[in-house]
């Protein structure tokens, strides 16, 4: 993996930030803080995917002060969240540090880049009809079976789209939806964030009776190709292990590696660590983007 070009670091950070705040800066009951180096994002819900932290630009010099500001504000909210720690966040020993505060590490993801000029072609399976989200219909769908990715179906998800769907559903707004249809059933989705100068890939999901069909390449080629046709010439994303290869025979190729933590399981209901004395208070201790089919 070559060393990745600071243009494109700095593009996937912007890109991320507003796939995770831009609905969350224009809905009330939600919430956006963007200084001191971080980005901190509360959606009102009780569910990690819409409540992150991201776009860390901290120094030795502040890194303590600056997580220790995001652990308690999401303490006092006691919603849950994810730290995403990609590839330019600063400094190089963030993840140490936010294991060391009581955060435990969960999904590893690789970033990926591809050039949208000359999209590699995909077999369109039989039935396919891949359409933008716009309807309030179309909308729930795309809700439906991203919440679906959860046993059961999280209800936490159905909902931010729902609340979100006035906003997503007018065609200027950066987040772009889109659905894979086969005969008319909603079987699988993708998402295009347009921001930062790239297409930012996320939500690629299929629901599980329909997976290993290549409807989740074809969904998001139709997707990447609008973006190429608006003049976007390329396209970012974090993939998990299981999307890897459709990623791969589209064009993409890794760049870098984003970490996602999590506080563990009681880290709400436990006092938060004694900053008066050592680094750290022995008595804390620790006890999730794009995927496919």
């Amino acid at each position: 993996m070559s060393p990745p070009d600071p243009a494109l670091l700095a593009a996937l950070d912007t890109n991320l930030v507003t796939h995770s705040s831009w609905i969350a800066r224009r809905l009330p009951g939600m919430e956006v803080v963007d200084e001191d180096g971080l980005v901190l994002v509360d959606s009102g819900l009780v569910c990690d995917t819409f409540n992150f932290v991201s776009r860390a630009h901290l120094t030795d010099a502040n890194v303590r002060a600056g997580v220790d500001r995001a652990l308690r504000w999401f303490r006092s909210r006691g919603r849950p969240f994810s730290w995403w720690v990609g590839p330019a966040d600063t400094p190089p020993d963030l993840g140490h540090r936010l294991e060391q505060e009581g955060l435990e590490a969960a999904e590893s993801e690789l970033a990926m880049a591809a050039p949208l000029a000359g999209l590699p072609r995909v077999a369109v399976p039989e039935g396919l009809e891949v359409m933008r989200a716009l309807t309030p219909g179309q909308i729930g769908d795309f809700a439906v079976i991203n919440a679906a990715n959860w046993s059961p179906p999280d209800p936490n998800v159905v909902e931010f789209y729902a609340r979100a769907t006035g906003l997503l559903a007018d065609p200027a707004c950066p987040l772009r939806l889109y659905v894979g249809y086969v005969h008319g059933r909603p079987v699988a989705t993708s998402e295009v964030t347009l921001a930062g100068g790239v297409a930012g890939v996320y939500n690629v999901a299929t629901l599980a009776s329909w997976r290993r069909r290549g409807i989740a390449g074809a969904v998001l080629r139709a997707a990447l190709a609008e973006a190429a046709a608006g003049g976007v010439d390329r396209a970012v994303l974090q993939a998990a292990p299981d999307g890897v290869g459709v990623y791969r025979r589209l064009g993409f190729v890794p760049f870098g590696h984003i970490q996602e933590y999590k506080p563990p399981a009681g880290w709400f209901t436990a006092d938060p660590p004694d900053r008066s004395g050592s680094e750290r208070d022995p008595r804390h201790v620790a006890i999730r983007g794009a995927t496919a089919d």
